[in-house]
């Protein structure tokens, strides 16, 4: 009877020292439920912010303007100042261009609500005719310019405000053989747009002062259309102030 005794005492003591007391349990539990929680909300945050495609102007967050740049491909130019973009979340290791299908350019009506319209910030290119306005010199040929310049390019755009025509303002970068190159800049160094006039709206991203400079520089070189005599020569905000 001893023995027996002694034998489920011993029973017992063994399986007191394999189990874990009931409030260790009960915090592992909860920590490994909060845990859980926050990869659950950590992976969301990454898909929205690394991850997530925004198909047009008006899906981008607020809170990314002046703040991230957004990758994608430029998949047409419709004019000399302005864009259309496909972002391309996570660009090559999110598989775009091998899992997944990359647009072709030149197919506007097609991706007309699948890409975000872009406006380069500080810069005014000549207009060219429509809705029965005439062309102001040089307007198809900074059209063309832009379109060599990003035309089926990637390029990085930095969101700075939304327009009254819904286009994303932005400042615009692209990779070129000397490095990434302020697409606003470049053109406006190639005599192809002044720096933005309007009293509204203009947005430089701080560069407004640098623009000048190089408008100047472009000027007194008599670059695209600075070449114009001064007397018939007209800058897009006048043009746009002569016929609104």
């Amino acid at each position: 009877m001893s023995n027996a005794s002694s034998d489920s005492s011993q029973a017992d003591g063994i399986s007191g020292r394999g189990s874990s007391p009931p409030g260790r349990v009960e915090a592992s539990f909860i920590l490994y439920g909060v845990g859980t929680a926050l990869a659950v909300i950590g992976g969301h945050r990454f898909y929205r912010r690394v991850l997530c495609r925004i198909p047009t102007s008006l899906d981008i967050p607020r809170q990314d303007y002046r703040r991230r740049y957004l990758c994608g491909k430029v998949t047409s130019v419709g004019d000399g100042d302005n864009f259309r973009l496909y972002h391309l979340p996570g660009g090559i290791f999110a598989g775009w261009g091998w899992l997944r299908k990359v647009p072709e350019v030149n197919q506007f009506r097609q991706l007309k609500n699948q890409t975000i319209h872009v406006r380069l910030c500080g810069v005014d290119a000549p207009e060219r005719a429509h809705f029965g306005k005439p062309a102001q010199p040089f307007g198809d040929d900074a059209l063309e310019w832009l379109r060599s310049y990003i035309l089926g390019r990637r390029v990085y755009v930095k969101p700075l405000h939304m327009d009254q025509y819904n286009r994303t303002v932005s400042k615009v970068k692209v990779l070129k053989w000397n490095g990434y190159r302020d697409v606003s800049a470049e053109m406006i160094k190639a005599g192809m747009g002044t720096v933005y006039e309007a009293k509204m709206g203009a947005e430089y991203d701080g560069n407004e002062a640098l623009y000048r400079k190089y408008e100047k520089r472009a000027k007194n070189k008599k670059k695209g259309m600075w070449t114009i005599p001064p007397k018939k020569r007209m800058s897009p905000r006048e043009y746009k102030n002569k016929y609104s």
